[in-house]
């Protein structure tokens, strides 16, 4: 266990074989990310994810409704109508992680005129550098 942060929780996120470490590799995805913020709110259909979520492609976001269900995050509901219809909703432990993931799309959106100031900087001072990779 690290010292630095105390856990009492018995895992170590640092050791590569720990559990909590998988689990943080789930959740490095922006897909998780955005998936699960966009539950937040309530049932969504595969297509209604689809439009809300600019830029997934279709193999993607079956992909990560998988593991987001594999994991305990999401709960799929599939109604016995022609043609079938699907729903997907956050269960407890994905409203709790949801709330997590809330408090950081803010910072992100507070921050983002910082960060792309930071970048406009490092690309400016290392120029010369770039040219000569």
């Amino acid at each position: 266990m690290d010292s630095d942060f105390g856990t009492s929780f018995g895992y170590d996120a640092f050791r590569r074989t720990c559990a909590s470490h998988t689990v943080l590799e789930m959740l490095a995805s922006k897909w998780v990310y955005l998936v699960v913020s966009a539950l937040r709110k309530g049932r969504l259909r595969n297509g209604e994810l689809a439009r809300k979520l600019e830029g997934i492609t279709p193999k993607m976001l079956t992909q990560t409704l998988r593991v987001l269900e594999r994991d305990g995050l999401v709960r799929r509901e599939i109604f016995p109508v022609i043609p079938p219809r699907v729903e997907y909703e956050l269960t407890e432990l994905g409203q709790n992680l949801a709330g997590l993931l809330d408090q950081i799309r803010s910072w992100s959106e507070q921050h983002a005129p910082d960060i792309k100031e930071a970048r406009a900087r490092a690309a400016a001072e290392n120029e010369g550098d770039w040219a000569a990779l």
